[in-house]
This record gives structure tokens, C-alpha cells and sequence, in this order.
């Protein structure tokens, strides 16, 4: 089992000791936290601030399951979007004084963060809040997740940014679909869907 001191060592966006991710109201249920992440073999995830692949099948997945629920991402990662990811509430952690995100929320922290994601998810009646990255989030949100959706790119590129701390010990797949390529893909890859166990 992943223990949470050593997961989120070195995460800017840590939760406080005390904080164990839960809303104070126990009579309604916490949507469910899922990452939401196209990782390659080695582990990549980014490169320069971009996906070190093309794959148009991924992206069409990944505003499906997305659609509709509040999505929570670092700065890096939102600056990396072409534009604010539309029906959804986007939410940023950032802690770069006075920065600003238009048509966003900007969380300085994770828990400031999840608050806004968890009334979002309420106002919305869905049941999920996507956390769709950088690593550093990724890694903070992990003791939390109870859902991964994973795109599994069946290829090993050149990266500078890593997914590799899940231990897939701690999950049970519910659901894989392999794909070859499609016209606007670059290689084959697998959609899994993982819970915790």
C-alpha cells in the first residue's frame, strides 16, 4: 500500500497532516477523485510542456470521461492548454503569487483546491472530480484517488516529465480496451480503467 508521507515527499502541493481529503459533512457522499492520464511504458508523460505523442482517439476519450466535472490541474499543465477546457470548471493549483488563470479557479493549495472541485461536482449533481495533472499533482492527489483512467501508450518516448510512482498493486482493473493507430494516431495504446483495491 502506498503510505502517504512518501508519496506526496517532494510535492509542492501537499495536504496538511490533518487534512484527510474528506468534506466535514459526512451525510453526503465525496465525489470520487480520479486522475485522468495518458502515461507511456517508460513512464513518460510530457515533454516541453506538451504530450510526447499524437493521438486524436486519446484526446476524444479524454473529453468524454471529462465532460461535465470540475477538472483539477496545476499551472504548467493549464498553460499548456490551447484554451480553457469548455462544460467543465477548470480549477488551478498555483502558488505564483497573483497569478491568474481567465475562466478558471485559482486554488493556492490542494485542499483549497478540492474544496472548489468537490462544490463544483455538487452544483453539477456528478459524482467525480478529474485531477488531469502535472506530475507534481498527480503525486499530491494520489493517497486520495480512488479511480485512475488510464490511457496506456504502447510506446516509449523521449520525456522530461514522469508518471511512474503508482504501484498498480494497489489497483484492480475494471476495464482495458486495446486500440492500434487510427489515421491521426501515432501508436497503439490501451484505455484501462483502475479502482483502488
Amino acid at each position: 500500500m502506498v503510505r502517504c508521507s512518501a508519496v506526496l515527499r517532494g510535492s509542492r502541493f501537499a495536504l496538511a497532516p490533518q487534512d484527510d481529503g474528506r468534506a466535514s459533512n459526512h451525510r453526503t457522499r465525496d465525489p470520487t477523485i480520479a486522475l485522468v492520464v495518458a502515461r507511456a511504458e517508460n513512464g513518460a508523460i510530457g515533454i516541453g510542456g506538451d504530450l510526447p505523442w499524437r493521438l486524436s482517439t486519446d484526446l476524444k476519450q479524454f473529453r468524454k470521461i471529462t465532460l461535465g466535472k470540475p477538472v483539477l490541474m496545476g499551472r504548467r499543465t493549464f498553460q499548456s492548454l490551447p484554451r480553457v477546457l469548455d462544460h467543465r470548471v477548470n480549477i488551478v493549483l498555483s502558488h505564483e503569487p497573483g497569478f491568474v488563470a481567465p475562466g478558471a479557479i485559482v486554488a493556492g493549495s490542494l485542499e483549497e483546491g478540492l474544496a472548489h472541485a468537490r462544490r463544483a461536482a455538487k452544483e453539477a449533481g456528478v459524482d467525480e472530480i478529474m485531477v488531469i495533472g502535472g506530475d507534481d499533482v498527480f503525486r499530491a492527489v494520489m493517497p486520495l484517488a480512488k479511480r485512475i483512467y488510464l490511457t496506456q501508450v504502447h510506446a516509449s518516448p523521449d520525456a522530461d516529465t514522469w508518471f511512474k510512482d503508482v504501484n498498480l498493486e494497489d489497483w484492480r482493473e475494471l476495464s482495458r480496451e486495446r486500440h492500434e493507430p487510427g489515421p491521426k494516431d501515432q501508436y497503439p495504446f490501451s484505455f484501462v480503467v483502475l479502482e483502488r483495491s
